[in-house]
């Protein structure tokens, strides 16, 4: 096969979430089998080890610029349907078994902390991916208002420990600043609008390694099957009712699929975190925080792994049953092909 011609992109896109799922699967290889080559330091380890937040921002700050102000109300409403749809589905399970049996407990071996911790926080930089694949411009910026479950609040605040909690102000508006300045942006100047709109494709190629490279397989294997039944229990349990509520309250004039609902069926990665969270506030949670931990990381792996493929058969099977509405676009423009002709122009105007 010739030089130029190998098919990279066009193979990349035929995997559902493929210019996501494959870079992240590569990091979670090379970190668990060569972690040391990550981290010589410099630009390498700040693009492959260290740069997943950096580069999310960039995605974040792009996607706002494809939202209209125009738009806003449709997408603030959008986040607050699957917000609430996550978090009520991601808490009950393990508020119900630990009320009814206690911390101690666990179903199949997995343990209410780590129900709580993995099924109500969801991946931001894996919706945002998603829904820019197949979503529309207000479903990429609903993750102003799905950021929110990210940390312990909600938790605590179901687990009926919000009188020692606070919310966590400063680090919601540390998520919606680029958002917004990238909204004003995109407003102020329809030019530069378009001048972001590839670089939503960009980095969500781009943080998938580094993002990835800071999980690893072990974890897997610590966790054990009830870590791995964690991870389905979050798709299924939130991914799976998030799609259906999505399509009964979002009016099918302002949605493109309601295949972006399955997206928020993931355990973000800062949810690893929120048992020790818990238990630093609620003494009794604390002998079971180190095996929840365990659990929620094998969870944040698995719903990585199989969400794209939950949100991709959605999607066909709106399209096959002609619910798919293709009067709204999708966000910024078709994925694979914009991503092709971007590339092209990039090539055309470096020959010049």
């Amino acid at each position: 096969m010739k030089m130029g011609k190998v098919p990279i992109l066009d193979t990349l896109n035929k995997i559902p979430g493929g210019l996501m799922v494959v870079p992240l699967l590569c990091g979670v290889l090379f970190n668990t089998f060569l972690p040391k080559s990550l981290m010589i330091g410099s630009f390498t380890t700040a693009l492959y080890k260290t740069g997943a937040l950096t580069l999310i921002a960039v995605l974040f700050f792009c996607s706002g610029a494809q939202i209209q102000f125009k738009s806003a109300g449709m997408s603030l409403y959008k986040g607050l349907v699957l917000n609430a749809s996550k978090v009520f589905f991601g808490v009950i399970c393990g508020v119900v078994l630990a009320k009814v049996a206690g911390p101690a407990s666990a179903f199949l071996g997995v343990t209410p902390l780590a129900m709580i911790a993995a099924m109500s926080n969801s991946n931001g930089g894996l919706y945002t991916a998603l829904a820019s694949k197949y979503g529309d411009d207000t479903d990429v910026g609903a993750i102003a208002v799905l950021s929110s479950n990210d940390g312990p609040f909600f938790e605590m605040m179901f687990m009926g420990i919000a009188g020692v909690a606070t919310i966590p102000l400063m680090s919601l508006v540390a998520v919606i600043v680029p958002i917004l300045a990238g909204m004003i942006l995109g407003n102020l100047d329809d030019k530069f609008r378009s001048f972001l709109k590839p670089g939503m494709f960009i980095a969500i190629f781009l943080f998938a390694f580094p993002l990835g490279a800071g999980l690893n397989l072990q974890t897997l294997v610590v966790a054990g099957f009830p870590g791995i039944l964690l991870g389905l229990m979050t798709l299924i349990i939130t991914g799976v009712p998030s799609y259906f509520i999505y399509k009964w309250l979002v009016p099918r004039k302002h949605r493109r699929s309601a295949a972006v609902g399955a997206a928020v069926g993931t355990s973000a990665g800062n949810s690893i975190a929120t048992p020790a969270a818990i238990a630093a506030i609620d003494a009794t949670w604390g002998p079971y925080a180190a095996t929840a931990t365990a659990q929620v990381a094998a969870s944040i792996i698995v719903t990585a792994i199989l969400v794209p493929f939950l949100v991709d058969w959605f999607y066909k099977w709106d399209t096959k049953h002609g619910v798919l509405n293709e009067d709204v676009p999708l966000a910024g423009g078709v994925f694979g092909t914009e991503v092709a002709a971007v590339a092209e122009v990039m090539v055309a105007d470096a020959k010049l």
